[in-house]
């Protein structure tokens, strides 16, 4: 949507978006649960009261969206042990001391392997490098928050120099909001819509150039067009294409590139990685959890790295609809997404009740999101994975012929946010603009090692 802005902006209106689904706004989705609206897919805006604005912040800000400030600052006071309640706050408080040194010395380390143009590593490589890799269930327990809460990968995985540290942070500023309005976090998107879109007096898109339910399974392109195929049979032609599909769907696949991407492309895409992060909510009669300042969230730390890490109560945010929320991950997120959602309810009591006692009430009801089954998603947002380099990075946003791509995943600096879901809308847009209008179409990628 913010691609198709920007080149409604620069006069280039014939344009038509075809969009899989029946609404727009991709992963950011709002859904009734237990009478209150929650967010399936992103719900924070991460990087506000830092040197310069992020461009999310200001159009929440602007629709005047409910948020609340996400203080994590009392996490030693609210951690639980596998059995038997929470560990003693001196405890915690050494274990996230320790945790802390080990984050900032990674960082350290990132910082100078960058100024030495040395080659990257994972996480994990940074903290074996400090004889410190957390094992026990606390340390992995505050590890789990300080990158798998983040990145949705562990840090086995995850680069080093491509993570630490983030620009979102660095640029936009350490603080994160929380969006719980009833209209949902997707009226960001539909605010950029608006602006170039016809819609009826409810809001509701009617322009003629938005085609919901358009599932596009083939892209046939050549010097002189592109044919776009979709599900139903129907048959698109165009000057250009933009593709806005997931890193991850584009590993599958659902939509088949005639002639073959070129190698090059397609290995930069599949050397990527399309993480999964899954918020759980649960409803119940009552709350037995605390509730007031500084307990809004909770870690509970088991032998399984990651086994419902990370829990916040809505009191904040959804005052007496007494709402819990658990965070998975990667691995635990696709097991959790294969079995019933009455097996991963009596997984969660279980936990509850280690943490809580087996007096509290089971829960009525619980969301349970599957991007990763979703066929037109595959996951929730990009991870940096170690070995992937600027050079591939840059190959995996360089338009091939007359196709173009954007997404988070092509997010220069902000892949895996919704700011840098809308940026490259922006960035990939003056691409197509500088080769349609100015005859400039060569995309560079620096050599390897620039």
């Amino acid at each position: 949507i913010s691609a198709a802005k920007r080149l409604s902006d620069a006069g280039i209106k014939d344009i038509l978006i075809l969009e899989a689904t029946n609404r727009i706004g991709g992963r950011i989705h709002k859904v009734d649960f237990a009478g209150v609206s929650v967010e399936m897919g992103a719900n924070w805006v991460e990087g506000v009261n830092g040197p310069q604005m992020n461009p999310i912040w200001e159009m929440v800000n602007k629709l005047k969206l409910t948020t609340y400030h996400s203080d994590y600052e009392n996490l030693s006071s609210n951690t639980y042990k596998q059995v038997g309640g929470l560990y003693k706050e001196s405890v915690a408080q050494e274990a996230f001391d320790v945790a802390d040194v080990l984050y900032e010395t990674s960082a350290n380390i990132s910082v100078a392997l960058s100024a030495q143009k040395k080659e990257d590593i994972s996480i994990l490589t940074s903290q074996r490098l400090q004889n410190h890799v957390p094992s026990t269930p606390i340390e992995m327990a505050i590890d789990y928050y300080n990158y798998d809460y983040e990145f949705a990968e562990p840090p086995r995985v995850t680069s080093l120099q491509n993570t630490e540290p983030l620009p979102t942070f660095t640029n936009f500023g350490e603080d994160l909001f929380f969006v719980a309005d009833p209209r949902g976090y997707e009226s960001i998107v539909y605010y950029v819509a608006n602006q170039f879109l016809k819609v009826n007096k409810a809001g509701k898109i009617i322009d003629p150039r938005v085609k919901f339910n358009k599932v596009v399974v083939e892209i046939r392109h050549s010097r002189s067009g592109v044919i776009v195929k979709t599900e139903d049979g129907s048959v698109y032609r165009a000057g250009y294409v933009m593709v806005s599909a997931s890193i991850g769907v584009l590993q599958t696949n659902l939509i088949n590139f005639q002639p073959d991407l070129p190698q090059w492309k397609i290995l930069a895409m599949y050397q990527f990685d399309m993480s999964v992060y899954t918020k759980i909510f649960l409803k119940f009669p009552y709350k037995f959890w605390p509730s007031g300042n500084g307990t809004e969230f909770f870690i509970y730390a088991h032998e399984k790295r990651g086994y419902y890490t990370i829990w916040q109560q809505m009191e904040m945010e959804f005052p007496g609809a007494n709402v819990l929320m658990v965070t998975v991950t990667d691995d635990e997120s696709r097991r959790v997404e294969q079995q019933p959602d009455s097996e991963t309810k009596a997984e969660c009591m279980k936990v509850l009740k280690n943490m809580f006692g087996k007096n509290i009430p089971e829960a009525t009801d619980i969301l349970v999101p599957r991007w990763w089954s979703n066929r037109f998603f595959k996951g929730t947002y990009s991870n940096w994975p170690i070995g992937v380099t600027r050079y591939e990075y840059d190959q995996i946003r360089a338009p091939v012929g007359r196709i173009y791509f954007t997404g988070e995943h092509t997010s220069e600096h902000y892949n895996g946010y919704v700011h840098g879901a809308y940026l490259a809308g922006i960035d990939s847009a003056n691409m197509l603009i500088n080769c349609v209008q100015k005859k400039m179409c060569k995309f560079t990628v620096n050599p390897k090692g620039m």
